[in-house]
């Protein structure tokens, strides 16, 4: 499913194998019990990479398993929706190293980390609900609004459907740094990590500036936001 190994200060989460890292709820699980592994062991000064193995970062859920149930697609989405906050609440900056074809929910899985950073010989950043008629979920379009801040390009990911490949996701703001090859993505996605590491950041503090600037996204996924008094205390503490 994935693995979960710690360099120095950073963590690195790995989709194994050479399959397209569909999310299931084994999947999903998994991906769960990494991330809170590494928020439990992370002291001041963190940072996670996730990196998939083979042609794919992730193809998505996994529609196989759901065919034609709609309960069971339902299942799915309301699975990938708890995983989405843990990585919009994790106390540490997080780096996507996209190393081959990020689609639907493995595009949104992309978004939901700080940073992208994305191969440039192959593999593409893509939303397919439009293409295979289905209603993109709630939580998928805050986020998506949340990271892609042109309207144009916006359209053109989720009305569009628009294929887009790792120096056009760089023009349309999406993707932060494109890199040659699937290997030369995740050495440099481990490299700036760690230069966000180095910083020894404040994780809770980190995670709470995040979490306000993206607060739609936020309380879509179901993290429930600090009341302005509790806020003020945590401020005052602070100085």
């Amino acid at each position: 499913m994935c693995t979960l190994e710690q360099r120095g200060r950073v963590f690195v989460l790995t989709l194994t194998g050479d399959g397209e890292h569909r999310l299931g709820h084994a999947l999903i699980a998994s991906f769960r019990s990494a991330v809170a592994s590494a928020a439990a062991q992370a002291g001041p000064g963190a940072a996670l990479v996730t990196v998939g193995e083979g042609r794919f970062f992730s193809n998505g859920l996994d529609i196989g398993w759901a065919g034609n149930s709609r309960a069971r697609l339902r299942e799915l989405v309301d699975a990938l929706r708890p995983l989405a906050a843990d990585l919009l609440a994790l106390p540490m900056p997080t780096v996507a190293a996209v190393t081959g074809h990020a689609s639907a929910g493995g595009f949104f899985l992309a978004l939901c980390h700080d940073y992208r950073l994305m191969r440039g010989d192959r593999g593409v950043l893509y939303m397919s609900e439009v293409d295979i008629g289905l209603p993109l979920p709630p939580y998928f379009t805050a986020v998506l609004r949340a990271k892609i801040t042109s309207a144009n390009a916006l359209r053109d990911v989720a009305l569009r459907g628009k294929k887009v490949r790792a120096a056009e996701g760089k023009e349309m703001g999406i993707v932060d740094a494109v890199y040659p090859s699937a290997a030369e993505t995740a050495a440099e996605a481990f490299k700036f990590a760690e230069q966000l590491a180095a910083r020894k950041w404040d994780g809770g503090v980190y995670a709470s500036i995040r979490m306000s600037m993206f607060p739609e996204a936020c309380r879509s996924v179901g993290i429930v936001e600090e009341s302005d008094e509790v806020k003020r205390k945590h401020f005052a503490s602070k100085l």
